[in-house]
């Protein structure tokens, strides 16, 4: 790192510049009990040293609980309001289509990782999925590659090649523990050979939509995830770990889907055809999830009432909260722009479709997972240093996880 880069400010915020390495993990979907069980279980002893000799906190994530808006808001360090990317998926009202937010464009706000690659940090990006590369690593220079499409990494777009050689893995399936295994090989195959000044590692949660906590599932993984930041910390890395949401069973008492169709309910109210129901969990690998989360936003004809068609969704069991465009907008700090006219979210148990026609269940072997609303808020924020100078009123969230690791733990001078 350049000594005459001292620190570097992005989005509002001052981050001190790291005197060693510092690896910011995000685990896909990882509620804090994934690891209170691991630990309890006897599988994840250097997380239980983290306990100990670290810190271990939790945090909210943002809503909606979904990986887009999660992860750009933990490396902008700043929520979707600043940053714009609030879904995995949104309607373009000024393209009249709905469109995938993978494409930087839609990103409104500077990241960390650029801003410190621009100061002379070497910084490096491994992604589970590849819908995720091109936002985490624009505008910066360093390394960027997803475990999805590790063998199409080269120097000119991910400044780096051989990467499958160099981690000594094949490219993994893309609905498999074994690429979020991958994200972490990398990151300390990273660490022996080229050792960054800021690692940011991004998982998948495959596992975590197919496995509650302390299920042998579960635990197998998260062992897994233990012995990788061991090596970490026995290279001397910050570690830093977070996640993007939680996750929560998403069924009836007989273990089956328990599902709003939106679309269909909001055709019941208004007729087909004058309403549009926005899913934000839709991506491209919907295997595990169906498309079916806890969060949707709904478009209405500027002659219908937004309070009441608020009022008539209320009333339906499964819906927790239903606001409009302003009360969203402020109440989880998203841009106004780019949600619809309703928000709405369902309750723990809940998950909200379009309609029953549009979803394929057939991936579901075993009971329905998910995320996306309040209930998967919680997240943990978890280091293997003491941090120190915090606020204790201050309320965390996943996107402070820079600041902590970079200007509230103690290290050590090389």
């Amino acid at each position: 790192m350049d000594a005459n880069f001292p620190s570097v400010s992005v989005n509002g915020r001052t981050y001190i510049t790291p005197r060693q390495p510092v690896v910011v993990v995000c685990v896909d979907g990882c509620e804090p009990d994934y690891i209170t069980q691991a630990i309890q279980a006897g599988v994840a002893p250097f997380m239980k040293c983290m306990l100990a000799k670290g810190t271990a906190l939790t945090g909210d994530c943002v809503v909606p609980s979904f990986t887009n808006p999660n992860n750009l808001s933990i490396v902008t360090g700043a929520p979707p309001s600043v940053h714009g990317i609030c879904g995995n998926y949104f309607l373009d009202t000024a393209a009249g289509k709905e469109v995938m937010m993978n494409d930087p464009t839609y990103l409104r706000a500077d990241t960390i990782l650029a801003a410190f690659s621009a100061a002379g940090a070497s910084v490096a990006v491994v992604t589970a999925k590849d819908k995720l590369r091109t936002l985490l690593g624009h505008q910066m220079s360093g390394i960027c590659f997803s475990a999805e499409k590790a063998d199409k990494a080269t120097l000119a777009e991910g400044g780096i090649d051989g990467v499958v050689e160099l981690v000594g893995k094949p490219v993994p399936s893309v609905y498999s523990a074994d690429l979020s295994e991958f994200v972490f090989a990398a990151g300390v195959k990273l660490l022996q050979t080229r050792r960054p000044d800021l690692i940011y590692l991004s998982t998948t949660d495959y596992v975590q939509h197919k496995c509650a906590p302390g299920t042998p599932g579960a635990n197998d993984f998260y062992a897994m995830i233990d012995g990788y930041l061991e090596q970490m910390d026995q290279m001397g890395a910050v570690i830093a770990l977070t996640a993007d949401h939680g996750m929560s069973p998403k069924t009836d008492a007989a273990g089956s889907p328990r599902i709003v169709f939106l679309q269909e309910v909001m055709d019941g109210l208004l007729g087909a055809g004058n309403s549009r129901v926005i899913l934000p969990i839709t991506d491209p690998y919907v295997v595990h999830h169906g498309a079916l989360g806890s969060f949707a936003t709904v478009y209405l004809p500027e002659a219908v009432s937004a309070q009441g068609a608020a009022a008539s969704l209320r009333q339906i069991d499964g819906i927790e909260a239903v606001l409009d465009r302003t009360q969203a907008a402020e109440r989880f700090e998203l841009p106004a722009d780019r949600i619809g006219d309703l928000v709405v979210i369902g309750d723990h148990l809940t998950v909200l479709g379009t309609r029953a026609a549009e979803h394929d269940l057939s991936g579901l072997t075993v009971p329905l997972r998910s995320h996306g609303g309040l209930s998967e808020q919680k997240v943990p924020l978890l280091f293997n240093r003491h941090l120190q100078g915090i606020d204790p009123a201050r309320r965390l969230r996943n996107f402070d996880i820079f600041d902590l690791a970079l200007n509230h733990v103690a290290v050590t001078i090389e």
